[in-house]
């Protein structure tokens, strides 16, 4: 592939709390607010506790899900008495860190998130030919050992994008688990925090004119659908568990065939796809509201060119 040259990322924000309940990310931030850190290099540097109502009580949201928030149609809806707070905060945070798709928009953003599962360190972004996000995670990946490091393709156009990284011209989650919700492990806050560490030193790099070379990147996820947990008719309740077999079993192979859920009365259900994909977010706590019990997606290699900063 040509030799890709690219503007310099001049600002960039770091954001925890976008789920109040997520706590590396909240603790994460406000040590780096304690520290007074505010460049990287030459980049400045926003730190934000993007729902604070949310992180004040503990809970994922108040009145809806922030990080479902940030679509173009909510983001120009109008506000009025009735306005759910986390819609009022999403057209804060767009004010702030975009607007989405401008040119005024923050350079580089980065969300900060925990899951309940068992997914190591994830990337999370809209495309696999932003250039900039696809060099850092094959920085971070190169570079972190203490945990498997994926990247996860939500293949949506920039309108429909729903998450809070999608304000900044450039932008990604990094999702890191397991840890409870409202809880904050030693060893998932390191994960996080190298994974941040070795985004602001290629930042700086590539700020200072470091090339870097092309080539092929793997462990690329690309969203394929949601299977739901079995409910009855009636009632609604959710009849079945996650299957021993795949519980903490994420990205791993899923044939035809294989057991995907334990029924409570004892029946065995199983995968019934043509095709063998891979499951994420396998029993996320946060999905039983919107009975999702995991993703599947498909394994992907993707290549990308050369990069270096744009000089004027």
């Amino acid at each position: 592939m040509e030799p890709v040259s690219l503007p310099a990322l001049s600002r960039v924000a770091l954001c925890g709390g976008t789920h109040g309940n997520e706590m590396s990310g909240v603790y994460l931030v406000r040590e780096l607010q304690r520290q007074k850190l505010e460049k990287a290099g030459s980049a400045t540097l926003t730190t934000i506790i993007s729902n604070p109502r949310a992180v004040q009580v503990c809970k994922r949201y108040t009145d809806m899900d922030l990080n479902r928030c940030f679509t173009d149609v909510i983001l120009s809806s109008p506000v009025t008495d009735a306005t759910p707070y986390e819609v009022r905060r999403a057209q804060e945070l767009n004010t702030l860190l975009g607007p989405k798709g401008n040119v005024g928009a923050m350079d580089l953003v980065c969300d900060l998130h925990n899951t309940t599962a068992n997914m190591g360190l994830s990337l999370i972004s809209y495309s696999v030919q932003d250039w900039v996000i696809m060099h850092i995670y094959r920085q971070i990946q190169r570079k972190i050992t203490s945990a498997p490091v994926r990247f996860i393709l939500l293949d949506l156009p920039l309108a429909d994008a729903y998450s809070q990284d999608s304000l900044g011209k450039h932008g990604f989650t990094i999702e890191v688990g397991p840890q409870p919700h409202g809880v904050v492990r030693a060893d998932i806050f390191n994960i996080m925090k190298e994974a941040v560490d070795q985004t602001l030193d290629w930042v700086q790099c590539f700020n200072s004119g470091s090339a870097f070379e092309g080539g092929e990147v793997d462990d690329v996820y690309s969203f394929v659908k949601s299977v739901y947990y079995p409910r009855d008719p009636e009632t609604n309740q959710i009849t079945a568990a996650i299957h021993p077999q795949l519980q903490d079993r994420d990205f791993c192979l899923l044939h035809p065939g294989d057991p995907m859920f334990l029924m409570f009365s004892g029946e065995i259900v199983k995968y019934e796809g043509e095709e063998v994909l891979h499951p994420f977010f396998v029993n996320e706590c946060a999905y039983y509201e919107k009975s999702i019990a995991f993703h599947l997606a498909r394994k992907m290699t993707v290549t990308i060119p050369p990069l270096q900063v744009k000089r004027d």
